[in-house]
């Protein structure tokens, strides 16, 4: 038979046709169930004429399975013990008593905004698991395409270029959560160390470090704004590394606050905010409607709470 000519059978029938087997008669399972004899004696009804063959037969005063009510009733148990078990699972995924969050990030943020969103949801949602990954917007971005993540925190520049949130995050949702103020890093000794903001344009004969390749971009671009190009004498993505060469009088660098924050300011380093109110804007990419599911919903909560702080 043709699956379009396959009978109709919805789990309600299955419930009706169990209960009548278990109570024993159509009265009995109505009360169980909770409904009156003659709603359910209806719903029996339109049922075999849907069909097109008996479900309960009279065998002198009551009412009784027929064959094919037989064969209902023997299936009914496992589907509808499927079915409570999967109402089950989802009022504890509503309830978040239970449920998995997969999140990807860039590199400052894993020991910064991490071990904060790992405490929120521990404290308020213990059922529920996180697992992690560190990457790169372009490659987080990617990873919630491939639905290998939940959810991306990443990052953008103003006039990015390379911004994966143009191209490479169409058809994603992305909302902005947070800004992240870029920083000037300057050895202990210098000049505009003294001031309370510093003015880019001041550096333009020193020797500069650069990091990863968005942030070194973003560099090129501060720095030509200012009206010079810098001259970059290292380049590495490593945030301790960067604060040594500062440190050494190498040369000087901008940082994102939450690569300061990753660990305590090297001795001889001076971190100062720049002029041009320098900053990078942090976003949250998922799948379209991802947002609506209650563990995810309340990793973006708490993400929002753990940038804040």
């Amino acid at each position: 038979m043709p699956d379009d000519e396959l009978p109709d059978v919805d789990p309600l029938t299955l419930r009706v046709v169990k209960a009548i087997a278990d109570e024993g008669s159509v009265t009995a399972a109505a009360a169980a169930l909770g409904y009156s004899q003659s709603a359910l004696s209806q719903h029996v009804r339109r049922v075999e004429v849907r069909l097109g063959v008996p479900l309960v037969e009279r065998a002198g005063r009551r009412l009784r399975l027929t064959e094919a009510g037989r064969i209902l009733a023997r299936h009914a148990t496992a589907v509808t013990t499927a079915l409570d078990a999967a109402a089950g699972e989802l009022a504890e995924l509503q309830g978040l008593r239970a449920g998995r969050v997969r999140l990807a990030a860039f590199p400052s943020a894993s020991p910064t905004v991490l071990p904060r969103l790992i405490q929120t949801l521990r404290d308020r949602h213990p059922g529920l698991s996180l697992t992690y990954v560190e990457a790169e917007p372009p490659e987080a971005v990617q990873l919630v395409r491939d639905d290998k993540v939940d959810l991306a925190l990443t990052f953008s520049y103003p006039g990015d270029l390379g911004d994966p949130h143009r191209r490479s995050a169409r058809g994603l949702a992305t909302r902005r959560v947070g800004a992240d103020d870029v920083l000037a890093v300057l050895p202990e000794g210098h000049d505009q160390a003294r001031r309370e903001a510093v003015d880019i344009g001041e550096l333009s004969a020193e020797p500069w470090i650069a990091g990863c390749p968005r942030c070194r971009g973003h560099l090129e671009q501060v720095c030509r704004t200012a009206g010079f190009d810098p001259a970059i004498a290292f380049e590495t993505d490593n945030f301790v590394a960067v604060e040594g060469l500062v440190a050494m009088g190498i040369g000087v660098a901008l940082l994102p606050r939450l690569a300061i924050d990753s660990f305590p300011v090297l001795a001889g380093v001076v971190v100062r905010p720049t002029t041009n109110s320098d900053a990078r804007t942090m976003h949250l990419v998922s799948a379209q409607g991802a947002a609506r599911v209650p563990a995810v919903a309340a990793a973006v909560r708490a993400l929002q709470e753990s940038l804040a702080g």
